[in-house]
């Protein structure tokens, strides 16, 4: 499947429905949807072309899928593909979390319905740690990636170092890290 051509760019009916497709697909969790629906289904983006398009999404403000879908729609449609792309994407959504949040006042007191909603989380979360390890399944591994994937973890997760503090120190730092190594090995 890595060697598969891509598919021809898409126009905005199938943006809108790829992304709408994601929004029907997952409910708080749809970044590891819209890695399959763009990389494995539709053919639109390779492995290294998501990770490149997630990585300008976890740099923009906003939700990471929100700025994929735009980038995504507005790359192979312009101003028009970005529109469909986010209405896609968000249409489905909203139109459960307005049927949810009304039975939710009705039925919210209710233990097993709380029980259950803990249960989505848990398999939300589940999700996202796959997609993370399968992005890194594909990255190059280098000795500085590593650690610093392991100093952001800790960071964020043991000590509860404010997230935006550790990227403002630690993003530059990988950047800086990643441009020696290539201008090291293009010698």
């Amino acid at each position: 499947m890595e060697n598969e051509p891509l598919s021809p760019p898409p126009g905005c009916a199938a943006i809108f429905s790829g992304f709408l497709s994601v929004g029907l697909r997952g409910f708080g969790g749809v970044l590891p949807w819209a890695r399959r629906m763009l990389v494995e289904e539709r053919r639109w983006l390779d492995e290294r072309g998501f990770t490149e398009v997630l990585s300008l999404g976890q740099l923009m403000p906003g939700p990471n899928i929100v700025n994929i879908s735009i980038v995504i729609g507005s790359r192979f449609a312009g101003i028009p593909g970005a529109l469909a792309a986010f209405g896609g994407l968000m249409l489905a959504p909203l139109v459960i979390v307005l049927m949810l949040a009304e039975t939710y006042r009705h039925f919210g007191t209710i233990e097993v319905v709380q029980h259950m909603l803990s249960g989505v989380s848990a398999a939300a979360a589940g999700l996202v740690l796959a997609m993370g390890a399968r992005l890194a399944q594909n990255l190059e591994r280098r000795v500085w990636m590593i650690g610093l994937a392991l100093l952001t973890f800790v960071a964020v997760a043991w000590l509860r170092l404010p997230l935006l503090a550790v990227l403002g120190v630690l993003a530059p730092l990988g950047v800086a890290l990643g441009w020696y190594t290539n201008k090291k090995a293009s010698r």
